[in-house]
């Protein structure tokens, strides 16, 4: 390329700013909507993590069961294990408010 050509190619662009970018914007952009995103799912996580530290759940989780459950569990393995008998078993179902054979045993 020849001086003369040179000089007459960056005439030409100076013209037409628009002309160097013909197949679409620079790529500049582009990292800046990607740092755009990730700063955003940052700002996601930390607001979970945030939530999570003060014992408080995210609207999606299942609330914990109730201790009581826990308690229901272990006393029908031990009735099944033949540990207690029936008395005894229909006694600490009452200390639990649990009629056995609901379904849950919630009582709302």
């Amino acid at each position: 390329m020849t001086a003369a050509a040179g000089l007459a190619a960056e005439t030409a662009l100076s013209a037409d700013p628009a002309a160097r970018f013909h197949h679409g914007p620079p790529f500049p952009p582009m990292i800046g909507a990607a740092m755009l995103l990730v700063l955003l799912l940052l700002g996601l996580l930390a607001y979970l993590w945030f939530l999570r530290s003060k014992g408080r759940r995210p609207p999606w989780a299942a609330a914990p069961e109730p201790p009581e459950h826990a308690a229901r569990t272990v006393l029908a393995e031990r009735f099944a294990r033949g540990d207690i008998t029936v008395d005894e078993f229909l006694e600490r179902a009452s200390v639990l408010n649990w009629t056995p054979g609901e379904r849950g045993g919630d009582r709302r």
